[in-house]
């Protein structure tokens, strides 16, 4: 899990660096629609985690691919749209549709497509010629293969009751570190360039 979190801070020290060196600012509302879609999937719980404890896996996000941070800007919104564009899809299943409650799960999905449109045009402008190549190299292609690992955990697991709770409280921490460490850095931003 200090992966994750190593990975989102990479992300967002990059997204919000005074002087908005990404060319693009992500809005307030998208800060706001990733408190909703946490607020969303603690809501989903339909089991106690301690009930589950046997079921618990550690997923590996591949530590040596943001050690210290390196990330170049284009890549750190490719790893966040990808990582958000998988949260979607894993949430978009038929599976997913018979584990959880259908209008938490629907406003989830809505939530969840929404940051992808805000990510979508901000991809764009930094990214350039680059992005048909950033999905299959190096950080990028590492989130691809942690979520074919919570597929294949989800596969395996035949798509249990603990094993979706596995997954939700999974996805709830990786957005969670990401949503806080935007909100804190965003407010960082905002005094360095006040008067």
């Amino acid at each position: 899990m200090a992966f994750v979190l190593s990975l989102l801070m990479a992300l967002v020290l990059v997204s919000y660096s005074p002087g908005g060196s990404l060319g693009c600012d992500l809005s307030q509302n998208h800060v706001l629609v990733g408190r909703q879609n946490l607020k969303l999937l603690g809501q989903m719980r339909r089991l106690s985690p301690r009930f589950c404890l046997q079921e618990r896996k550690d997923f590996a996000f591949p530590q040596e691919m943001v050690k210290g941070g390196q990330l170049h800007e284009a890549q750190a919104f490719s790893v966040l749209h990808e990582m958000l564009q998988q949260s979607f899809n894993l949430f978009h299943t038929e599976h997913s549709s018979a584990a959880w409650d259908t209008t938490l799960l629907e406003q989830l999905r809505t939530g969840l497509h929404q940051q992808l449109d805000d990510l979508d045009a901000c991809l764009g402008q930094v990214t350039g010629e680059e992005d048909s190549a950033l999905g299959r190299t190096g950080p990028t292609l590492a989130v691809k293969r942690y979520f074919q690992g919570i597929h294949v955990y989800l596969k395996e697991k035949e798509y249990s009751d603990c094993a979706w709770e596995i997954i939700r409280v999974e996805i709830m921490r990786s957005l969670s570190s990401s949503t806080s460490l935007q909100e804190r850095l965003r407010m960082m931003d905002g005094d360095l360039n006040s008067p």
